[in-house]
């Protein structure tokens, strides 16, 4: 998974369009969330419209509750398993869903411009996905996980990956790439202090971490690079 492995952060220009595969990923998120505002209006879908979004979230958030009953009883579901993705596009409100569009296109240009289309799609997938799981393993909370969050974590994760390599190769000091998510998670925990925490901060931690290791893999070059390195240690 490499495109051209001298574009950075640096490099790109912020006129160029948006990678095809952010833009697929942004219409998803902000169609259905759409449809679920309009129906809440009963704009579209009636009076049976109201209910979308709780139906929504009842089909298609992730629940640590029902990986519990998946794991205990050796069941896996397609319509289970599918949750552990579909998650990452219900949100419980539009402002929710209108923060990662906003994030989702920001850091899904920087990585994206340097990353393949698959590669930035898996990144977002995966990190929501082992989100989840740390989500249900490492807690027990019967609330549902839901929103795009851990994704875009995974994508926060890439490119603080991207910062950290072209930080090596100027001989600074690499640790200034991890400002980023240092300040996000202070925010959260400001957030967390005013209006009561939420166990949703795991899956968004867990996400970063998988965006910044996945990218020593499918960031241009990167296989390559990890390869040397184990050869050199």
């Amino acid at each position: 998974m490499s495109q051209d492995p001298d574009r950075t952060p640096e490099t790109i220009s912020p006129v160029n369009p948006l990678p095809p595969v952010v833009v697929a990923m942004f219409l998803m998120v902000i169609g259905i969330e759409a449809t679920l505002s309009l129906a809440a209006r009963g704009i579209i879908g009636g009076p049976a419209g109201i209910g979308w979004r709780l139906e929504a979230v009842q089909s298609y958030a992730f629940s640590g509750l029902i990986f519990d009953w998946m794991w205990d009883n050796g069941q896996w579901p397609t319509e289970h398993l599918i949750r552990f993705v579909s998650y990452l596009f219900v949100h419980t409100s539009f402002t929710h869903a209108l923060f990662v569009c906003v994030m989702l296109l920001a850091l899904g240009k920087m990585v994206g411009e340097v990353f393949t289309g698959l590669a930035t799609l898996s990144v977002f997938v995966l990190s929501g996905a082992i989100g989840a799981l740390a989500y249900a393993v490492l807690l027990d909370d019967q609330a549902p996980l839901v929103g795009g969050f851990p994704g875009v974590y995974g994508l926060i994760g890439a490119f603080t990956y991207l910062l950290w390599l072209k930080l090596g190769e100027l001989g600074a000091q690499q640790v200034r790439a991890f400002t980023l998510i240092g300040f996000l998670m202070g925010i959260q925990l400001v957030f967390g202090l005013i209006f009561g925490v939420q166990n949703d901060w795991v899956a968004d931690v867990v996400g970063f971490a998988t965006g910044f290791s996945m990218s020593f893999i499918v960031s241009p070059g990167g296989f390559s690079r990890l390869r040397e390195k184990m050869k050199r240690d």
